[in-house]
């Protein structure tokens, strides 16, 4: 029997010439990732030195921290927590990345998705670096231990396969694969377990759009997703790399807890409906709901194939009376990138407000809805009071879909703007 990439790649990371899912492995990470925010870094920083003694981090190549949240602070206490991670990262030598966007996105950018590599954070939304063969996992609650060891206790984990077959239909974005793909399969389907993603129709999904589907994989109960990396993908990644692995990929015979495949020629726009983000409908039953709030970024939307649909639907048109449309590039690369295009200013000629990268936006800190309003989203999640108000609510769609309800003032089928 042959071994998953995750296998592989986690015997390499414990020093093994093997392993299988359920064997409990001392895994060294390749990178320990993380961004600052209150009640974590912070913590960590002083756990380190109180608890463990440990003054300065033996290898700070492995290790980067991110400024992404409360970006700019808004007060004196968030410019403070700012300037422990600025001096822990300086005293310790560890890469720091402020202000360049949203760290999931641009810890790609940057060379954090090797191919083959095993990567750790505290947030689960690290797993899109899975779009490039990278085994990058959320692991809140032992975190510290990857910040005060050098190998972390781990048990391997089963993987599902899941395989797409099919095209997408015009009009059908990589949110409404996820979304569809967590309809049939359940919010539970992969709990504790890694989603690897393959078959043919894989090719109808850009690098852009798989970053999408494997960064919310959280929401199918999966630990991480993850993808054999193709010539594309190898191409983005490799001349970027921060170190030098070779890329690995399943075997034809590798044991999956489950396999399931999915139609994506059968998939039409979806949207998700409040207040949990299983609750994925036909878009079409929701022709025509009043919506007042419409966001397009975080880190699995936002990016470059996301603006370009935007602007294309809003080219020429205007933002409903009253609507607002916020836009916000998924990073600094992006955002330059849609601005050398022309994307902002047609974005901006609709009407549209857009706004400089951060996670501000999904996480609530801004933007925020008073009770009755309703948003369409790209953002991560639409549980209460995520944008505001608790008596306010939240809709997941696609880009498209945004940008159709924005011309409306309504949720609308994006195929009649396409």
């Amino acid at each position: 029997m042959g071994y998953t990439i995750t296998e592989k790649i986690m015997a390499r990371a414990a020093g093994l010439p093997s392993v299988k899912a359920g064997d409990e492995v001392l895994a060294k990470p390749d990178y320990v990732i993380a961004y600052d925010f209150p009640g974590y870094t912070d913590v960590y920083f002083k756990s380190m030195k109180e608890d463990f003694g440990i003054e300065r981090v033996a290898e700070p190549d492995r290790f980067a921290i991110f400024i992404d949240h409360m970006v700019p602070a808004t007060s004196p206490k968030e410019e403070e927590l700012h300037i422990i991670t600025r001096t822990w990262c300086a005293e310790n030598n560890v890469p720091l990345f402020e202000r360049k966007g949203i760290g999931h996105q641009v810890a790609a950018e940057v060379g954090y998705a090797v191919p083959g590599a095993f990567v750790v954070h505290f947030d689960g939304h690290i797993s899109q670096l899975g779009t490039f063969g990278t085994l990058a996992m959320g692991i809140r609650r032992n975190i510290l231990e990857a910040f005060v060891r050098e190998r972390i206790s781990i048990r391997v984990p089963h993987t599902v396969r899941v395989d797409l077959e099919g095209e997408l239909q015009p009009g059908v974005m990589a949110r409404d694969v996820f979304h569809h793909l967590v309809r049939v399969l359940g919010p539970s389907s992969c709990r504790f377990q890694v989603l690897e993603l393959g078959g043919p129709g894989l090719s109808q999904l850009s690098t852009e759009g798989l970053q999408t589907v494997t960064g919310l994989a959280m929401f199918t109960g999966a630990i991480t997703a993850i993808v054999n990396p193709d010539e594309t993908r190898l191409a983005y990644a490799l001349p970027r790399a921060r170190k030098a692995l070779d890329p690995v990929w399943s075997d034809p015979d590798a044991d999956y807890a489950a396999r399931h495949t999915i139609d994506l020629s059968a998939i039409e726009p979806v949207i998700v409906i409040p207040p949990t983000p299983a609750n994925t409908r036909d878009l079409k039953d929701y022709l025509g709901l009043e919506v007042q709030v419409g966001y397009l970024g975080s880190c699995a939307s936002g990016r470059l194939e996301d603006l370009r649909v935007a602007a294309k639907i809003l080219a020429g048109r205007q933002v409903a009376p009253g609507f607002q449309l916020n836009v916000i590039p998924t990073s600094q690369e992006i955002m330059a990138a849609a601005a050398n295009e022309g994307l902002i200013g047609t974005l901006v000629a609709a009407g549209a407000f857009v706004s400089s990268p951060s996670c501000d936006y999904c996480f609530g800190r801004i933007a925020t809805m008073t009770q009755k309003q309703r948003a369409v989203s790209t953002g991560t999640l639409n549980v209460r009071g995520r944008m505001g108000s608790t008596d306010s609510e939240i809709y997941l769609c696609s880009a498209a879909s945004v940008a159709a309800a924005a011309i409306e003032g309504a949720i609308a089928d994006p195929r009649k703007y396409w």
